[in-house]
């Protein structure tokens, strides 16, 4: 356990006196999981030129605090195992228990490594019911920022073993590529989970290579204001309960109890569901819209506790049952799944009503989504036919400020408390919030591998990531996209030594941001990592372009990575390849594979200079993989701007 305490003696008249004890930083802790075959520090605060003895697996190592009150101790050579305990004697004495060496690693990056285990129940719900194992260790860094210092510590955390009843709040990502190092190498693997949706890459900086940027520092230089940003967070925080107050007020729904009254035929207006009522009669409007649908349940239904899955809704909603609150989320991306308690369901006719409050942009329900009621395996659809009506009309909200993402500010609280603590490498997942700047991204992003490695002083540590998914709507014809030009800067920062990218364009969902599939991705880390960071002699990851030649009307595509052989998935033949001439306009294009090399060709191009492979936001049905089952990675031959 980490102990420490300050006694302050006020003495009448005289100065204050301050009596420090030894303290350990966060990280250091019950439960942790320290680096095998490595130098490992340990480190922490105390008294000027205070002696502190440690011990440890039979040894001890003894130093002094500096007059700061800093100081550290290096163990090396730990194998590993576990659960051990450590000894920490000074002016007074500190026991930390369970601890286990293994590989540590750093999981950073936005939502999608953020999302935790909970999120995806629907697809391991077997796996998190029986999530057991003493050996995965996840420390959860506090999200928060700091413009102004790079901090030393952290607020708060603590190492959490696996078990089916905290797994819901490990990243999901985290979890799977552990589990599988766990499983290949059985050893120990220990998480430290520094994320935060949303974020940018230049967040994620420290202020010495921030500079390198200057628009993104002297944003941060900005942010230092503390006057500012209060202000900001006051103009946003009134604005935003102003309308939040004029919409309630002006809603009809909440005046006259639409909850538990069934609209009337007349005044209500028809829509299917999924939908966006911009597609409808009722247009693009912004506020309150409410929906109602009746529904006959089973007999045996009546009474019982029903699960009730409202897919997922643009931007947030509340919903009732017969008049009975069952749930509300109040942002557009997580899954809208609720409990309709017992007692609340009637052997006849149940009434569902939902409010949607839509701030901005497009509002309803989206598609391809599960909406149902669940009993058992019993289910009833919800799609179809609902009735809604206009609650309220107000003018579009404008979002809120995201200080939190301004750049240096994660850097400063969350990653420079961590630089003491001896890791094996670092998984990334991040660059959605990114794509509107995707021209700068291969520079930031190779700027922060090679800053944190400077941070950590490790040398080259292993730094794998993954490549974004595919996501939106699929577009029937060839074109650009700035998802695919941030995926193409992805592939590029594998020029930095010592990365590894895992691609996952077939695991994404085309309305939704944050897929569930997270075990392919995890996965496909850990393969990464066998070659990257183990040393196997395996391939790393999917095919990745390397060249091109001309041959006739015809273009011959080369590849890294091809590990036992390219081959095709799924369909039988190569799917989203385009070709193009000088004129530089791409048609999809006849693409086969020989020797191991793709020949891309057009009837519609005699004379082709560029071939682009899944170059789109959602390249549906993209089916180059490797022998090994790992997808190629989206690319182009030319480097024409947009």
């Amino acid at each position: 356990m980490r102990n420490f305490f300050i006694a302050v003696l006020f003495i009448t008249g005289c100065y204050n006196s301050v009596i420090s004890q030894v303290r350990l930083p966060a990280l250091i802790d019950d439960g942790m999981v320290l680096q095998r075959d490595a130098d490992v520090k340990i480190w922490g605060w105390a008294s000027n030129k205070e002696p502190i003895l440690i011990s440890f697996q039979g040894k001890e190592y003894k130093t002094t605090a500096n007059s700061e009150g800093k100081w550290s101790i290096t163990v090396s050579n730990l194998e590993a195992g576990g659960p051990y305990r450590m000894s920490l004697s000074a002016s007074n004495n500190i026991e930390l228990k369970d601890i286990y060496v293994g590989d540590v690693w750093l999981a950073s990056g936005q939502s999608n490594m953020e999302l935790p285990m909970g999120r995806v129940e629907p697809l391991y719900v077997e796996e998190i019911a029986n999530a057991s194992n003493e050996s995965l260790r996840f420390f959860q860094v506090p999200k928060t920022f700091d413009f102004n210092e790079a901090r030393e510590d952290l607020d708060e955390g603590a190492w959490k073993a696996v078990n089916s009843e905290n797994i819901r709040s490990f990243s999901a990502v985290a979890y799977f590529f552990a589990k599988d190092l766990y499983e290949r190498y059985d050893v120990p693997v220990g998480i430290i989970n520094a994320s935060l949706g949303g974020s940018p890459v230049e967040a994620w900086i420290s202020e010495e290579s921030l500079k390198q940027f200057p628009v993104h520092y002297q944003e941060a230089v900005k942010f230092r204001n503390s006057s500012l940003r209060d202000s900001i967070e006051k103009d946003d925080q009134t604005r935003m309960q102003e309308w939040y107050k004029e919409l309630n007020t002006k809603d009809s729904g909440l005046s006259q109890n639409w909850k538990a009254e069934a609209g009337q035929e007349v005044a209500w207006k028809q829509m299917e569901i999924p939908g966006y009522w911009a597609d409808n009669e009722l247009g693009q409007k912004n506020g309150a819209v409410w929906f109602q649908k009746k529904i006959e349940i089973p007999e045996d239904w009546a009474g019982e506790e029903v699960k009730l899955l409202m897919g997922r809704i643009v931007d947030a909603d509340s919903v009732f049952v017969n008049g009975t609150f069952v749930g509300n989320t109040t942002y557009q991306y997580p899954p809208r799944r609720y409990e309709i308690p017992a007692g609340v369901l009637e052997a006849e006719e149940n009434l569902i009503t939902v409010r949607i409050i839509n701030e901005s942009g497009r509002g309803g329900f989206v598609s391809d989504k599960p909406y149902k009621m669940e009993l058992g395996e019993e289910e009833i659809d919800l799609t179809g036919t609902w009735k809604y009506k206009l609650g309220a009309e107000m003018p579009p909200l404008r979002g809120q400020t995201f200080i939190r993402w301004k750049p240096l500010g994660l850097y400063n609280a969350m990653i420079n408390p961590l630089k003491n603590y001896r890791i094996k490498g670092a998984i990334w997942y991040q660059g959605e919030s990114n794509t509107d700047s995707y021209d700068e991204y291969q520079e930031l992003f190779s700027t922060l591998i090679e800053d944190w490695r400077k941070k950590w002083g490790q040398g080259n540590f292993p730094f794998l990531y993954v490549q974004l998914t595919n996501f939106m709507e699929s577009k029937e014809e060839p074109g650009d996209s700035n998802w695919a030009r941030l995926r193409e800067a992805q592939t590029k920062t594998l020029s930095v030594p010592e990365t590894g990218m895992a691609v996952a364009i077939d695991v994404g969902e085309w309305n939704d941001i944050h897929p569930l599939n997270k075990k392919s991705v995890g996965e496909r880390l850990a393969q990464a990592a066998r070659n990257v960071a183990y040393n196997e002699d395996v391939v790393p990851g999917g095919p990745v372009y390397s060249s091109f030649a001309k041959k006739g009307d015809s273009i011959i595509i080369s590849f890294e990575n091809v590990g036992q052989g390219l081959t095709i998935g799924g369909d039988k033949s190569l799917n989203q390849f385009a070709i193009a001439g000088e004129d530089k306009k791409f048609y999809w294009a006849n693409a086969e594979i020989k020797d191991n090399k793709v020949i891309v060709s057009s009837p519609k191009v005699k004379n082709p200079v560029a071939v682009r492979y899944a170059w789109a936001d959602n390249p549906e049905g993209a089916n180059l993989y490797n022998e090994e089952g790992l997808p190629a990675s989206p690319f182009r031959t030319d480097d024409w701007e947009k």
